[in-house]
């Protein structure tokens, strides 16, 4: 790790919203909310009054009567990431995006061209600010770690260094929830023994961590409120997953509804890989629930595939064995990921030997492949809405 705080978490504030409102010059200083079936982002102004993505709308308007509710611009949202990317990319070579509106940049050797890195980082957001019309947050720090907590800090449109002397001063009175890998449960269990904050953590030995948490829980927490993380910012870093998403209504809980959704979402997860050339053997089901508690179902398959038929196979056996929690708890979101992924050409085999709906999936990758993805639809999304597909970045 370096001693000096060179890596900047740059992230763009409430991303989608800030795009509408930069458009629309009506939006400004308004809440604003995107999408109105399920609410895919909101504004700083939304927020303040209660209202977070993946709630429902109706729920949102309630809480926030005057917001202003706009359709999703993929495209726009696309094209503003671009040009952030490209501001990222001539500051430093060294570059780590984690989605189209976060990255990870090391900046410790332009001292001598730009500055020290605080120079550097209020440059940025000034660049980013008059070019692309955008706030932007950045975080400052020697870890990626600690400059991602010190942007979610710093939010909105802030800039937060945490020089190295201050590490302990900063991080240590925080919330347990900052430490990446504390969701519900573990905080949960945490507090459980009146551990509420990171320096609670970081004053437990590790083997009580681990007692706690279980081994590689334990060693990560211990590690993070130490504010030890080794990690270099990765350059062209291919992902080692691929996945979609989908928020839900109120009428998003019946099965028929989640098996569409599902069908619609692994068609998208696969055609990308295909897309990409990958193939992947672990297929993991994500759900979130109507109390906002995720939970999540995996299986690792023998080989790696792309092929629509054998990924569907998987998760809409993991959705079975989740269907008990759903029809207790209600859910709010459902997504579907392809991980362990691997590089190489992706060859569709039509499976004859198979299941007649397993054929069908083939043939209806080949059909997409040939011919383009609206060619054909399945029967069971027609008068269904999957909702939009998010932009993602580019696979390297």
């Amino acid at each position: 790790m370096s001693g000096e705080a060179t890596i900047l978490h740059a992230d763009l504030d409430a991303f989608y919203a800030s795009v509408e409102q930069r458009d629309d010059p009506r939006l400004r200083d308004r809440p604003v909310l995107v999408g109105g079936g399920v609410v895919l982002a909101a504004s700083y102004q939304a927020k303040a009054r209660g209202v977070r993505s993946g709630m429902g709308g109706a729920q949102a308007r309630r809480l926030c009567p005057e917001a202003v509710v706009v359709p999703p611009r993929m495209s726009a949202y696309s094209a503003a990431s671009r040009a952030v990317f490209d501001i990222f990319r001539q500051t430093t070579p060294l570059v780590e995006g984690l989605s189209i509106d976060e990255a990870f940049l090391d900046v410790g050797g332009l001292r001598r061209l730009a500055g020290p890195p605080a120079e550097v980082a209020a440059e940025l957001r000034r660049v980013v600010r008059e070019r692309v019309g955008l706030p932007i947050t950045v975080g400052v720090a020697r870890t990626k770690f600690l400059a991602k907590v010190a942007s979610g800090v710093a939010k909105p449109d802030g800039l937060l260094v945490v020089p190295p002397a201050g590490e302990h001063a900063f991080l240590h009175p925080l919330p347990i929830e900052r430490l990446w890998g504390v969701g519900p449960v573990t905080a949960a269990t945490l507090r459980q023994h009146r551990i509420h904050t990171v320096g609670d953590v970081a004053r437990l030995g590790e083997a009580t961590l681990v007692s706690l948490l279980g081994g590689g829980a334990g060693r990560h927490l211990h590690a993070l409120a130490h504010h030890r993380d080794p990690r270099p910012v990765q350059v062209g870093r291919r992902r080692g997953s691929m996945g979609a998403q989908h928020a839900l209504g109120p009428a998003g809980q019946h099965p028929a509804e989640l098996e569409a959704i599902l069908a619609g979402l692994v068609d998208r997860v696969t055609r990308r890989m295909r897309s990409a050339g990958r193939a992947g053997r672990t297929i993991t089901l994500r759900l979130r629930f109507a109390d906002y508690t995720r939970a999540t179902r995996a299986r690792t398959l023998a080989k790696p595939t792309a092929e629509t038929a054998t990924v569907l196979g998987a998760a809409r056996a993991l959705l079975r064995t989740a269907s008990p929690e759903i029809e207790r708890r209600g859910i709010t979101l459902i997504g579907v990921a392809v991980g362990n992924l691997g590089t190489g050409h992706v060859q569709l085999t039509l499976p004859w030997h198979a299941d007649p709906a397993a054929e069908l999936d083939t043939a209806v990758d080949a059909i997409r492949e040939r011919f383009g993805t609206t060619a054909v639809t399945r029967a069971v999304l027609l008068g269904h809405d999957t909702g939009p597909e998010m932009p993602l970045l580019p696979d390297p």
